[in-house]
């Protein structure tokens, strides 16, 4: 009888007293639980493919380690481990599973899923995390202070989404700039659904829960938006739940706005019919709901910022790639990522993607939609984008992210 097959996880290399092991993750966030895997026993789980059995991993674990016998009782152990832990697509996890969306999709505000895991829970805690990175040397080296500049609102940003402890000082220079234009009434936010699957765009209509106060979404706008969807734009929601690039920015428009402003979430899927292409996304649906977003965003109907969460590339081992990282591999990034970042500053959302792709997004910048998306949505509205800060941080599996905090003014 063949075994079920493992679900899509993610797994990271670590290192546990000098002994190399593997760390289970699971990307869609409906078991929070790690597991970690001696290489033998990862040998197992990575042939669980719904096809084989028993024997067959038997069969393939001789051939790969010289003959050596792994018993039946070894193989079901590695299996029942990771059924347990959900890990693998079995009656178990799709009871998880449908548990886990049941109670969802009958919540009318999405939690906190990060609170207490990426940064603190505790509200004053939680402030004084955030403060450290707008005071940092590489932040913008001023706390943001009382906000209430007069004026219009800044129109667009790009900030990252990757782990405050190596993008933060980027945000704080992207939000610092924002505190420093007048509050906008509503922020669109373009996220990047990392397991989103074939949507263009996913709609929530849920409030955001942070640990510094509730942020409601305009359900005017996310109406309007959905009635421009030639898709049914609820219809991967479940992925607002985990996704982090949406909720990191909710937690910083809470610590500068608290509660009074209201977001529209969107998360960014695949917004060409082959991201492959050299070319422009080409889905006419892509272009409709673009067009209603600059619509709702025009200076002349709301006082509306539009957010890009966004990370740039994602090089080395830890991606797929043959190399290690050093200071010829990281000035290759930056010279690519800046030749990019020159369309975006202009304004040129055409450009920004025919420029990503022409090596076929090589450096894998998964920022590509939600910073196209948001170039469409401003564009007319503003004249040019101001660099405020370039950074990279290490992955610790082997690797290197890139990111940027770039600022949209309205024309004068």
């Amino acid at each position: 009888m063949a075994l079920p097959a493992l679900r899509n996880l993610d797994v990271t290399p670590v290192d546990q007293d000098g002994r190399p092991l593997l760390c289970f993750g699971d990307p869609e966030g409906y078991v929070d639980e790690q597991l970690v895997l001696s290489p033998h026993a990862f040998f197992v789980a990575a042939h669980l493919d719904g096809q084989q059995d028993v024997t067959d991993i038997q069969y393939a674990f001789a051939q790969q380690f010289g003959g050596r016998l792994l018993m039946a009782e070894q193989v079901m152990e590695v299996v029942n481990l990771l059924d347990e832990h959900g890990f693998l697509q079995s009656e178990r996890f799709y009871a998880i599973r449908d548990g886990v969306q049941r109670a969802f999709a009958e919540a009318a505000v999405r939690s906190a899923y990060l609170a207490g895991k990426a940064y603190p829970n505790d509200p004053a805690e939680l402030r004084v995390f955030l403060e450290r990175f707008f005071t940092h040397e590489d932040g913008p080296g001023e706390a943001i202070g009382e906000v209430c500049a007069e004026g219009a609102p800044l129109r667009g940003l790009i900030v990252p989404h990757i782990d405050f402890e190596r993008g933060g000082p980027t945000y704080a220079h992207g939000y610092l700039r924002l505190a420093r234009h007048g509050k906008p009434t509503t922020v669109i936010i373009f996220g990047v659904a990392h397991t989103g699957g074939p949507a263009p765009f996913i709609l929530t209509r849920k409030a955001f829960e942070t640990p510094l106060g509730l942020i409601a979404t305009n359900a005017d706008i996310v109406d309007r938006l959905a009635n421009a969807c030639r898709w049914d734009p609820f219809e991967r929601e479940i992925v607002h739940r985990a996704e982090h690039s949406i909720e990191f920015q909710t937690l910083l428009l809470a610590y500068l706005y608290g509660s009074d402003v209201l977001i529209v979430p969107i998360l960014c899927g695949h917004a060409s019919e082959d991201p492959a292409e050299d070319d422009l996304p080409r889905m006419p649906e892509v272009a409709r709901f673009l067009e209603a977003c600059r619509e709702v965003a025009e200076p002349s109907e709301n006082r509306v910022a539009v957010i890009a969460a966004a990370d740039l590339s994602h090089v080395g081992r830890r991606f797929g790639d043959a190399f290690d990282i050093d200071a010829a591999v990281m000035g290759r990034v930056e010279a690519g990522d800046r030749e990019d970042l020159a369309h975006v500053a202009a304004v040129d959302a055409d450009g920004w993607y025919r420029s990503v792709m022409r090596d076929g997004n090589a450096r894998q910048v998964c920022g590509l939609g939600s910073i196209y998306a948001t170039l469409k949505t401003i564009e007319g509205s503003v004249e040019h984008g101001e660099m405020l800060h370039y950074g990279h941080g290490p992955d610790p599996a082997g690797g290197m992210v890139s990111f940027a905090g770039i600022a949209f003014s309205a024309k004068a």
